[in-house]
């Protein structure tokens, strides 16, 4: 949320401070989103009874809405005064089609997109990653060597070299195998696991079903990465491996992205594909190396990993975890770990 604050209003909400305080964007962001989520699950008549009497979800929605809203027209109003190179400066500065700047509503609309797109899924999809990390140590493995091959060919064999600093962008590029076990990760626990698109003219679907203009298709994201009419008999199984094919003499791998242009939807498709995919899994690198570099994660006994409700699959208890401290040595495979201490990944 910090990081999608920054990139589109050039303003930090500190919400990851040391004291964890309660951002009031943030908590209303929050509130909004599951207050539309319950217009989709019941009847379309409940929810519009609720808006016309101004109660229950409705009078939280609208609450919520007017916090969101005022964030963004102060970081508008912000940006009128002090220009940046954030998102918003950028398209402050870009004009439509008849030459004329975006009116402020318009503005609203388009960083209100970039926060919603960019609230928690990456996020999200790190939890789970973790999680399927923990349960397969034999992957772990795999992504922690590779880790270790290249900061031993860019910083040398002395491990301390490797954890001085975050990852370069030409060092995170060469975790090939981390970004398939990351592409891996959101085809079974994709962040958005519910999509719809509007009908704009009347079409018919592969299996001949006919949708008129102006009706809406939603689609199941998670249930597309499961079916195993498009990934196989093993299409429950976690294995970064379908995402790699072998190129080079010495059997290096090279990530591929399916054939199919809309097998993967996780981060959308086609013309439309989001705008974020590369920041986001760069992002994911940087904090999985710096986490598994150091730990080694173990789940905590007794605490329940289950889905939450939600327009975003977050982890409904969170993800309790025991980190036991890794020791890294410069030559080839050396991982170990021991001591242990408790932390949580929400």
């Amino acid at each position: 949320f910090d990081n999608i604050c920054g990139l589109t209003f050039g303003k930090d909400p500190e919400t990851l401070s040391v004291d964890l305080p309660e951002n009031p964007f943030a908590i209303a962001f929050d509130s909004a989103t599951e207050a539309t989520l319950q217009r989709l699950m019941y009847p379309g008549l409940l929810w519009r009874l609720k808006k016309v009497f101004n109660i229950g979800t409705e009078w939280k929605l609208q609450k919520s809405l007017q916090v969101v809203e005022n964030y963004i027209t102060g970081a508008l109003n912000a940006r009128k005064e002090s220009p940046s190179d954030d998102l918003l400066s950028r398209f402050m500065n870009k004009k439509d089609s008849n030459g004329n700047i975006l009116a402020d509503n318009v503005l609203k609309r388009i960083a209100l997109n970039f926060v919603l797109a960019g609230r928690d899924t990456s996020s999200v999809a790190l939890s789970w990653f973790f999680w399927l990390v923990m349960n397969h140590p034999e992957i772990e493995s795999k992504i922690v060597n590779e880790m270790s091959t290249v900061l031993r060919q860019t910083r040398g064999n002395d491990p301390a070299a490797w954890l001085e600093n975050p990852l370069s962008f030409d060092e995170a590029d060469k975790l090939v195998y981390l970004k398939a076990a990351l592409a891996e990760t959101l085809r079974l626990y994709p962040s958005v696991p519910e999509d719809f698109k509007y009908v704009v003219n009347d079409d018919v679907l592969p299996d001949g079903t006919p949708v008129p203009a102006g009706s809406t298709v939603t689609y199941s994201i998670y249930s597309v990465g499961r079916m195993k009419t498009i990934w196989g008999e093993d299409c429950l199984e976690f294995r970064p491996e379908r995402w790699l094919s072998e190129v080079g003499p010495e059997g290096e791998f090279k990530f591929e992205t399916p054939k199919e242009g809309y097998k993967f939807v996780a981060f959308n498709a086609g013309p439309r594909t989001c705008l974020g995919k590369d920041l986001a899994y760069l992002q994911m690198k940087s904090v999985a190396s710096a986490v598994l570099l150091r730990y080694r994660l173990a789940p905590v006994p007794g605490h329940r990993v289950e889905q939450k409700m939600s327009l975003t699959l977050f982890m409904k208890n969170g993800l309790k975890v025991f980190l036991k401290p890794r020791q890294l040595k410069g030559g080839p495979g050396g991982v170990h770990a021991n001591g242990a201490k408790v932390a949580m990944c929400a």
